[in-house]
């Protein structure tokens, strides 16, 4: 299955997060981040089975911001 992931940094660290299914993860790399978001989304699907997956849509929105 395909799953999404946004990744931002926070001072030294990447997060990751799993789009479809909420899980977070990090590393001081956005390799090391991802790999971390996979082991712990797969830790959670299986206490949590999805029981039908979601499409994800990405849109970006402008805003004015001063």
């Amino acid at each position: 299955m395909l799953f999404s992931a946004i990744i931002h940094k926070e001072d030294y660290i990447y997060v990751a997060e799993c789009v479809e299914v909420g899980t977070v993860s990090q590393g001081l790399s956005i390799e090391e981040a991802v790999e971390n978001l996979k082991e712990s989304t797969e830790l959670y699907l299986e206490e949590f089975p999805l029981e039908k997956p979601s499409k994800t849509y990405l849109t970006s929105f402008e805003l004015e911001y001063a």
